[in-house]
């Protein structure tokens, strides 16, 4: 079964893309874009996060990354966000070796369902699109309680245990 990522962990891509790798992390509440509020986020809690692409691969690779790219739901119904045109996306960027590229998101959603996001990313890659990855998480969980760890009582850790006996069903 294919398990979700948990905000903050790195996900490595593999075959055409080796050495690629690529995470989505730095989640906040309340981040406004630059420009401000968008008058379509009305009544909306605005949130920021950042992704981040990775070559740790021996060639470069032509990126993109832009609103398209991404699904963000919210809530246990997962119903869709507003993914705002501000965003600092990545687009046709050559990433070298041994370099990163960042991307910024800002999206907006009701308060109430800001406790569970899951965050797809399907960038493009060499002009075409790589296959899509998961990350799950919360606008109020801190980074620090998601770690890879997965240590017994922190997000990574139930969220592993949910999917396990979801699995077993």
């Amino acid at each position: 079964m294919h398990r979700p990522n948990v905000i903050g962990d790195w996900r490595e891509y593999d075959d055409d893309h080796e050495g690629l790798r690529v995470r989505v992390h730095s989640l906040k509440r309340g981040d406004l874009p630059p420009e401000g509020r968008d008058s379509d986020a009305k009544g909306l809690t605005y949130f920021s996060f950042r992704v981040t692409v990775e070559n740790r691969a021996a060639e470069w690779f032509m990126i993109g990354l832009e609103r398209t790219h991404l699904d963000v739901r919210a809530g246990k119904d997962g119903d869709s966000v507003y993914l705002d045109y501000n965003s600092r996306e990545i687009e046709g960027f050559k990433l070298y070796p041994l370099r990163r590229a960042s991307a910024t998101f800002y999206a907006a959603a009701p308060a109430k369902r800001l406790d569970i996001l899951d965050i797809q990313v399907q960038m493009r890659i060499d002009n075409e699109d790589a296959a899509p990855h998961v990350w799950v998480g919360g606008a109020d969980v801190p980074e620090s309680a998601t770690g890879t760890s997965k240590r017994a009582g922190s997000l990574a850790s139930d969220v592993s245990k949910f999917l396990e006996e979801q699995g077993n069903a």
